[in-house]
């Protein structure tokens, strides 16, 4: 999602006389909310303020409405079950019409990184601040039978191999000021990520790929409507075993009473909160129909997997989605499909213009094959650990450069060593 430029340009000016200690004291207090100057101090206690005023004197919902109008959204491609709006979801997230009229909001928000990317995304100390008015939005149009689901990536600190905390943060922000329940953390992990980031993982080697996403599953009330036996995985070989040989019922060591229920065959068993969904689809209608159009593809897609798990377990035949972050609408693709009423609103033309081919040629039911990935448990090579001595400084000093030559025992073209304990990784 393109980033626009701002309206109002920050180019106004005010002098604020401290003492030392004043702007000392006020300096540490930004400090501890990730807050960059005393500017953004001011600006973020100005913020709370006028949001104080709103909530105590019933203006929470006027103001919103005041700023933004759906009819300033336009409406870019339309199907049986949904539509396409090329604008700010915000016009839509606080016009009148809206409110209460969402099952699902289904979305992939623009991740707080720290490195910028092409389709626009928030500086992490920012981010909870640039987000709350869209949380007020999705809170306005749920219904309270529905769910929030933000698909969300985290972040490293610049140049050093520590986490940001930006979408826990969100997470805390969205149930804390806003009232949302957290029904469920999922996790999706991508089989085939590459081992980033390289700085860390692959130079020197003090941290593991990060290969998982944060899925905040939330909703307005602590009851909204679900159902697991919609989403349910193939039985393991043990567990086909078990139905079909029995099982002795019993009080296991960990104290859970294994009754003879657990051989009743359910039909499949219920999934963990780990998403298994690789994101490595290279060849598809969608890329097809940008690569022979000369269209702009959208860098950071979601699989299909991921919505259809959430839009089959939270909704019913003929309920509406939303995707206020839309990018190539793959949320709307997988909602037709599954023959749900859908909204996608992206802010970029040229996104939706390759959004397009989801929609074009006849619809097939299912969105994708099932795959199935296996996960190794931990330490299951064998280590040398002379070897694989310890960063004992964690990594702070970049190790110097190997050269493989004669002289280390290599031909010239031969296939270098590699590092003990990771097999096919070579250096």
């Amino acid at each position: 999602m393109a980033r626009p430029k701002s309206e109002m340009p920050r180019d106004s000016f005010a002098n604020v006389r401290l003492t030392t200690e004043e702007r000392g004291e006020i300096e540490a207090t930004a400090h501890s909310l990730n807050l960059k100057s005393i500017s953004e101090y001011v600006r973020h206690l100005h913020k709370l303020h006028v949001r104080s005023i709103q909530q105590n004197r019933g203006f929470y919902e006027v103001e919103p409405q005041a700023m933004h109008s759906a009819d300033r959204l336009r409406s870019f491609h339309k199907t049986k079950l949904g539509q396409i709006y090329l604008g700010d979801s915000l016009d839509f997230l606080h016009s009148r019409s809206s409110e209460k009229s969402v099952d699902l909001i289904m979305t992939s928000p623009p991740f707080g990184l720290v490195r910028k990317k092409t389709y626009g995304n928030e500086d992490a100390e920012e981010y909870c601040n640039w987000f709350r008015p869209f949380a007020e939005g999705f809170k306005r149009v749920l219904k309270d039978s529905g769910s929030l689901v933000i698909d969300i990536g985290g972040a490293w600190k610049p140049g050093m191999p520590t986490r940001s905390l930006y979408h826990f943060e969100l997470l805390i922000m969205l149930c804390r000021e806003y009232g949302f329940h957290l029904c469920q953390e999922h996790f999706c992990w991508n089989p085939s990520k590459l081992p980033t980031p390289a700085e860390w993982v692959n130079i020197r080697r003090v941290r593991v790929k990060d290969a998982i996403n944060c899925v905040w599953w939330l909703s307005t009330t602590p009851w909204p409507k679900a159902s697991n036996r919609r989403i349910l995985a193939p039985y393991s070989e043990s567990m086909l075993d078990l139905l079909k040989n029995g099982y002795t019922a019993k009080i296991r060591p960990s104290g859970h009473d294994i009754s003879d229920k657990f051989q009743r065959n359910n039909g499949g068993a219920v999934p963990p909160n780990l998403l298994a969904v690789a994101n490595t689809e290279s060849n598809g209608r969608y890329q097809d129909y940008c690569r022979e159009n000369n269209l702009e593809i959208h860098p950071a897609r979601f699989p299909a997997k991921l919505p259809e798990y959430f839009i089959r377990m939270l909704t019913n035949s003929g309920d509406t989605i939303l995707d206020p972050f839309a990018g190539s609408c793959v949320t709307g693709m997988v909602a037709e499909n599954l023959r749900r009423k859908w909204i996608c609103i992206e802010l970029s033309e040229s996104y939706l213009r390759g959004a397009i081919g989801r929609f074009t040629g006849p619809l097939n039911g299912a969105v994708e094959k099932g795959v199935q990935y296996a996960i190794n448990t931990p330490c299951a090579l064998p280590i040398d650990e002379a070897t694989a001595p310890l960063a004992e400084d964690g990594g702070k000093t970049r190790p110097a450069k190997k050269s493989y030559g004669s002289a280390a025992g290599t031909k010239r073209g031969a296939e270098p060593k590699s590092l003990g304990g990771i097999g096919s990784l070579k250096v």
